[in-house]
């Protein structure tokens, strides 16, 4: 069935029905979506997908809530809200419709339903407090900023808001989705390199490139620094030792830390270095020759400083 209508309810809007409305409407661009609280409307009927009203749920039917008792949780028993029943159903076809490869499509589902749907969900639910001085910065709050104002007269505003702050939405879901799909690309090509690369410390990328993820995957606890071109000049990188926070497994030298041009290659003895961070976490060379050197003298320090 190709729905006519996508059916949601009426007056203010949350990012769960938003962001189902932004998988919907990559699946069905011809539908059309209606915001109503009508009973001639919420209630499942051909040609339509009503989600986040109606009081109940059945993928059947085509009816996606989760307002009623018996709402339906996840097999942990966390609460889903609309957003993550949509994922749940149409998630995979909205991967294949954004072009993600056959053989990635479980991959970035779970993993886009693990770190974007299920905080969604939580928060609609009440799960998951949001507070501290981000609190009004996530993606609910801001997309809920973008309501009408309390005294705003015109019939039409909130329905205005609406879709504006739908093309937002979809930015961030589809921006999010080329990620997740760009690093599984990225992982073949970082897994390749690490064979390369072999027992050596320095692991050489044809570009810039998510590395971390294929790196722990690969179990290449041997690698210290990372080295890849970067427009005209090519960048040395370290590996941060986990996902959250800024430990690495080798810091730069730190007598190179806030050196540029002249500086750096009197302080590091490499003709063409160009550039160190004072965090000693990225350093910069006019050549893949010099790049590499800085490297190996980096390794060299590491070694001796661990040794």
């Amino acid at each position: 069935m190709t729905p006519e209508f996508l059916v949601t309810h009426s007056g203010g809007f949350h990012a769960d029905e938003l962001l189902s409305s932004v998988v919907l409407t990559r699946l069905f661009p011809e539908a059309r979506i209606v915001r109503s609280r009508a009973p001639e409307w919420i209630k499942p009927a051909a040609g339509r997908v009503i989600y986040d009203v109606g009081g109940a749920y059945d993928a059947d039917a085509g009816i996606f809530d989760h307002h009623q008792r018996g709402a339906p949780l996840r097999d942990d028993g966390q609460p889903y809200s609309s957003f993550g029943l949509i994922w749940k159903h149409y998630g995979r076809d909205y991967l294949a419709a954004s072009h993600v490869p056959v053989e990635h499509i479980d991959l970035v589902h779970a993993s886009f339903d693990a770190s974007f749907v299920l905080p969604i969900d939580l928060a609609d639910n009440g799960a998951l407090s949001l507070s501290g001085p981000l609190a009004g910065l996530t993606l609910p709050a801001l997309l809920e900023t973008l309501k009408p104002v309390f005294d705003e007269t015109d019939p039409e505003a909130d329905d205005r808001a609406f879709h504006a702050a739908l093309a937002i939405a979809r930015a961030f879901v589809e921006a999010r989705i080329q990620k997740s799909a760009a690093k599984l690309r990225a992982e073949a090509v970082v897994h390749q390199a690490i064979v390369a690369a072999g027992d050596d410390r320095i692991l050489e990328l044809p570009m810039g490139m998510p590395f971390r993820p294929a790196i722990i995957k690969a179990g290449a606890d041997h690698l210290l620094f990372v080295v890849h071109p970067r427009d005209k000049d090519w960048c040395l990188t370290t590996i941060r030792r986990a996902e959250e926070g800024f430990e690495v497994r080798a810091d730069l030298p730190a007598a190179w830390a806030g050196l540029t041009n002249g500086d750096l290659e009197a302080a590091s003895g490499v003709p063409g270095a160009s550039f160190c961070h004072n965090g000693r976490f990225v350093a910069a060379a006019k050549t893949r020759e010099a790049a590499l050197a800085m490297a190996e003298l980096a390794v060299a320090e590491a070694v001796a400083q661990q040794g």
